[in-house]
């Protein structure tokens, strides 16, 4: 091994280490979305007692944004929106937020966040929640687009009757949001 080619700890590393690290990372430009198809395909099998499974919900929740014209942003952050529950379904919000973060607008990022709460105005009653929970978040500049969100996409996806687009049509928007990060997170 040179010094060139690796290093074994980070605090004994070169610059020069850190430009060829860099080179090869954004060298394999599509890894990222080629990771996010694999979770979104992985949410196939979980269904937990809905009408749909969780990919087919979230092919009907960015359907639906797209219809609406929302931008190719929140339309890929529609589709991801729980791809969290590939991992964790109680924190799955903020698995998918972190996931979307380096890549869409903080707004986009904050709705994704905040989307179980915006949500459970449609069901936190039945567990003893608050419905209002996302009042906690009125005022914030991205609050309309949570509701929004919620109300008119998310919360009415669950229908195995839904002319719902396929993984392939959101394939192209999903490999463009994930080509290049906004910012480093």
């Amino acid at each position: 091994m040179t010094e060139l080619q690796a290093f074994r700890r980070m605090d004994e590393s070169t610059a020069e280490q850190w430009t060829r690290i860099g080179s090869e990372t954004f060298s394999h430009p599509d890894r990222v979305s080629d990771a996010v198809l694999l979770m979104l395909r992985g949410l196939s099998p979980i269904t937990d007692g809905f009408a749909v499974d969780q990919l087919t919900h979230s092919l009907q929740t960015a359907t639906r944004a797209q219809q609406a014209g929302a931008d190719d942003e929140m339309v890929v952050a529609a589709l991801c929106h729980d791809i969290g529950k590939f991992v964790s379904v109680p924190n799955h919000p903020r698995i998918a937020a972190e996931i979307l973060r380096p890549y869409v607008s903080d707004e986009v990022f904050h709705v994704i966040r905040t989307h179980q709460d915006f949500q459970g105005r449609h069901y936190y009653r039945h567990f003893g929640g608050d419905p209002d929970a996302r009042e906690r978040y009125r005022g914030q500049p991205w609050f309309a687009m949570g509701e929004r969100f919620a109300d008119e996409w998310d919360q009415t996806s669950f229908d195995p009757d839904y002319p719902t687009e396929p993984l392939s049509h959101f394939e192209p928007l999903v490999r463009q949001v994930f080509r290049s990060p906004k910012s480093v997170a």
